[in-house]
């Protein structure tokens, strides 16, 4: 893994950048980017030392790079990067802010005033979050993700049915109970402390990259850390870009992803939904011969049978219309998917016609 200027003209695919994150975006080429995912600093605003019941001190997050002077400050710093991530966003890209209750607000108007459309707030719920040692306060148990489209009415990909399959079949909420990064996941440095203080679950980006982007597609992080973006996006077939100004956390990441492989093409598809498969008209199985003008079709429930015209179309009785349009009339119902509801019969059998229009499919790729 190289870590590249940042001065780079070319689009540095899976390279991290050095350097000041809206210098580095600025220097990419406009509308490049299918997907940001970006875990700004929270400007947590860290009063002295945190210490535990029994006095130890909480290895709390008192980096330098995560203090500002003022909120004017922050929202200045904040504002910077959201114009130069959309720069470089495409027409139908999208981008995932990530944060606490410290900075999150004030990044979400920010994404507005810029232009930006908030698709969904995502709300992370830590099955395992620290607790509050001084008892003054809720346990903070969740942060908080804001997705949103480059602009109001612009396209994006959402891949519902992947992330229906990943939670069992049902809908995927907007609630994600997932741990934090601990154990065998949590990187260390040479002296066996933690690489990074807010280092993020792989589970995390694995379900904002399988739900929002594709194989191929363009993954920016700007504020790269030690790689989880970039490791998960490698894992799942997507390109990364990486920003980071911070050495050490460069060169976490630049091991970290040397170890990474890619998934194998087949592991690496997702379920899709019924709409975006080919169309497949009625018809063109009597064009090909799958079904031929004056053979019988039998509803599923055998209480009706019709017969296919040489144009695609179904006679049933005194009902005349398409496959959907002629069962919708014999069962009286407002509507019906003749897909579903019409078999053939071949050697004694009864085999649904949609069989015939998955076969289609299947050799258009």
């Amino acid at each position: 893994m190289k870590t590249t200027a940042k001065g780079a003209s070319a689009l540095p695919l899976n390279t991290i950048l050095s350097g000041d994150c809206v210098e580095a975006m600025n220097a990419l080429p406009e509308n490049s980017i299918d997907l940001i995912f970006a875990d700004p600093p929270y400007n947590l605003q860290l009063k002295g030392d945190l210490h535990r019941p029994d006095n130890s001190r909480v290895d709390a997050v008192d980096d330098h790079w995560d203090q500002f002077a003022s909120f004017e400050a922050y929202d200045r710093f904040t504002r910077a990067w959201l114009k130069a991530a959309r720069r470089v966003l495409k027409p139908n890209g999208a981008i995932w802010v990530i944060g606490s209750y410290h900075n999150i607000f004030r990044v979400g108007a920010a994404l507005q005033d810029a232009g930006y459309w908030i698709l969904n707030d995502v709300v992370w719920r830590k099955s395992n979050p620290m607790p509050n040692f001084r008892g003054k306060r809720f346990t903070n148990a969740h942060e908080t993700m804001i997705w949103a489209s480059k602009n109001e009415g612009a396209k994006y990909t959402f891949n519902y049915e992947a992330l229906k399959s990943l939670n069992e079949g049902v809908q995927m909420r907007s609630d994600w109970v997932l741990p934090i990064c601990n154990g065998h996941e949590r990187l260390k440095d040479d002296n066996g402390d933690k690489a990074h203080p807010t280092q993020k679950p792989q589970s995390l980006l694995h379900r904002v990259l399988v739900g929002s982007t594709n194989p191929g597609d363009v993954v920016l992080d700007p504020f790269f850390g030690t790689g989880t973006t970039g490791a998960v996006a490698k894992m799942l077939g997507r390109d990364f870009i990486g920003i980071e100004r911070e050495e050490a956390y460069r060169k976490v990441a630049e091991a970290r992803l040397k170890s990474i492989r890619k998934f194998d093409k087949e592991t690496l598809e997702v379920s899709t939904s019924k709409r975006a498969e080919p169309r497949v008209p009625f018809g063109q199985l009597v064009e090909r011969g799958m079904l031929r003008p004056g053979e019988e079709l039998f509803s599923m429930n055998n209480r009706h049978k019709a017969k296919v015209r040489a144009d695609g179309t179904l006679i049933g009785g005194d009902v005349k219309g398409s496959i959907h349009q002629v069962g919708a009339a014999l069962e009286g119902a407002p509507s019906c998917n003749g897909w579903t509801y019409w078999c053939f019969r071949k050697d004694g059998k009864t085999i649904p016609i949609d069989v015939l229009r998955q076969q289609i499919r299947s050799e258009m790729g």
